[in-house]
Order: C-alpha cells, then structure tokens, then sequence
C-alpha cells in the first residue's frame, strides 16, 4: 500500500483562531491539486502559544475543529492527521491530536502525554493518559506532539505493537532545529517505520520556530523536507519497505524487553 502524504508547514496567528481556520482551509485547498491521501497539520495550530488566554480561546471539547476537519476529509476524500488543538474539557485544556479518516470520522483523538515545561506547558494544560496507536486506511499507525519524541521508550511503547508510520505534529523552536531532525531521523531508524513530521513557521511573541517539516523512510532517509518558509511538502511512502526493512533487519524478533 502507498500514500500520499502532505504536510502543511504555515505560521500561526497567535490567539487568533478565525484566522487560522480560514487559513488552514485555504492550504489544504491547496495541498488536494497534489493528490494526496494524507495531509498533515501542525501542533496548536488554532491558537498558537497563546497559553494565558487558553480559557477563553480554547475549543470546547474540539467540537469545532473536529466538525471543520470532518467537513474537508469527507469534501475531498482524504485522511486528516489534524494537527493538535487546544481542547476545553470539564477537566481542564489539553493539547490533542485529532485524527479524521477520509470519510470524515473521528478515528482517534490522544492528549500530548509529555508537556513542555520550558514553553509552560504544564501551567495551562493537563497531560494525556492515553496511547497515540490508531487504525487509518487499514493501517496501524501512531500520533505524537513534539516534545513527545525526546522520549524514544514511548515511541516504542506504540511500534512494538505494528505501527508502522508514526506522525509527529510540532511547534518546534528554531534554536532546537538540529535536535528536530537528527531526533526525527532516529525514530525513523530505530523503529524501522515512517516518520511524517509537520512542524510550524514563524514566531510568536516569545518563540521563533523551525519549520523544517520532514517525511523520513524506515531507512532514516529522507523522502521530502520543508525550508524555512510556509510551504507544502509532499512525499509518497510505501509499506511494503516498513516490512522489508524490518525483515532484513529483525529488531522487534531480537528484541529483550524482559531485561529493559
């Protein structure tokens, strides 16, 4: 089976959700003239880092966005990795990944497990409890946000159940933009799977970001990456090499979890 992917790579109006919705829907007007089966949105990418006004902008169990998203995969018969947003829940913000297969169902939604205390992250918004592993096309696959890829041993909590791509939306600063990558490249390795990365651009009051957006082969080679700009990046993956990579090498057959 082949996909494929677009990754919408744009900067965000801080706190300022109308503008990001209608410019959200006006890139992936865009991205559908490619064809692709999957596109990919980036972290927060309704708000920013708007994390003070979080209370008031926040979406109210996401029920906006999900209806958003629906609308456009059902229009254009595409899978959405919906980047994550700010949901209002009863027990207070999360940051969650929304996921929206091509007939316009909510297939997954995970709450950012690890939060990023240097952004504040863990003043405004409550951690995740819940795995990222979700069914797409047919395929096992798994979600992660940002800081959530520091942490390899979560990564293959998820792969050594048979995901194999694993999609990682981002806010990921500029001075960082080194770790991104070679962090990005190795989950791709060691785990024998895709890496599709949507990370965002430009700044806000307090943080530059790295765009940068990547789609990594399970041979940690990379199929398409995104500058320093708004863009579309664009890339085909197969996964039928995820299954002749992990054969030629056989990680999860050797593998001695009962010694980790």
């Amino acid at each position: 089976m082949k996909w494929k992917i677009a990754c919408i790579q744009l900067d965000i109006a801080y706190g300022q959700p109308a503008l990001n919705y209608q410019a959200v829907a006006e890139k992936i007007k865009e991205a559908v003239k490619s064809g692709p089966d999957v596109i990919v949105l980036p972290e927060l990418w309704t708000t920013g880092y708007d994390l003070t006004r979080l209370e008031e902008i926040a979406d109210d169990q996401a029920e906006r966005t999900i209806l958003f998203l629906s609308e456009i995969a059902k229009n254009y018969h595409i899978h959405i990795i919906g980047g994550s947003v700010a949901k209002k829940t009863a027990d207070g913000v999360f940051n969650t990944l929304l996921i929206i297969d091509n007939q316009g169902r909510l297939v997954k939604e995970y709450d950012k497990l690890h939060l990023f205390k240097l952004m504040n992250e863990h003043h405004f918004l409550q951690p995740g409890k819940k795995d990222g592993l979700f069914q797409l096309g047919g395929k096992l696959c798994a979600g992660f946000i940002c800081y959530d890829i520091r942490f390899p041993e979560w990564i293959r909590t998820h792969t050594s159940k048979g995901a194999e791509a694993i999609f990682v939306v981002a806010e990921w600063p500029k001075p960082r933009l080194a770790h991104w990558r070679t962090l990005l490249i190795s989950r791709a390795i060691e785990n024998q799977c895709y890496v599709i990365a949507a990370n965002r651009i430009g700044s806000d009051p307090a943080n530059e970001f790295a765009g940068h957006s990547l789609i990594i082969d399970p041979w940690g080679d990379i199929i398409a990456e995104a500058g320093n700009r708004e863009e579309i990046v664009t890339g085909m993956i197969d996964f039928d090499k995820t299954a002749e990579v992990r054969g030629m090498i056989p990680v999860f057959q050797d593998r001695r979890p009962e010694f980790y």
